[in-house]
């Protein structure tokens, strides 16, 4: 597996970490936002049948599986990582769908 992005080489356990954990700041405050345009999701659709939309979930797994295996990224995970999201997202959306009419809100 030949990565497009350089990985900065490692000689500890500690280094490996520490990488890592850059990473997770950078990836947790793009699925903050990436939630909230979920959030806006629930506020413009007009009825909760729309949360569940295969043809879009098919898409996105699709479209990121294909940008994995252009650089070098092992497809499996990021198809696994993408579900999970997906399935946590379309929870997120029901709940927020539900919470923005029980409030009143205006869509």
């Amino acid at each position: 597996m030949t990565l497009i992005h350089q990985v900065e080489h490692c000689d500890t356990m500690a280094d490996v970490r520490r990488n890592i954990d850059a990473l997770d700041t950078r990836i947790v405050a793009l699925m903050a936002e990436r939630s909230g345009y979920i959030a806006e999701a629930a506020r413009i659709k007009q009825n909760a049948d729309q949360v569940h939309d295969q043809a879009r979930i098919d898409f996105i797994v699709n479209r990121v599986t294909a940008m994995a295996k252009a650089q070098g990224a092992p497809e499996a995970i990021i198809e696994a990582a993408y579900r999970a999201m997906i399935d946590a997202s379309i929870e997120f959306e029901h709940g927020e769908f539900k919470r923005l009419r029980q409030e009143g809100s205006t869509p």
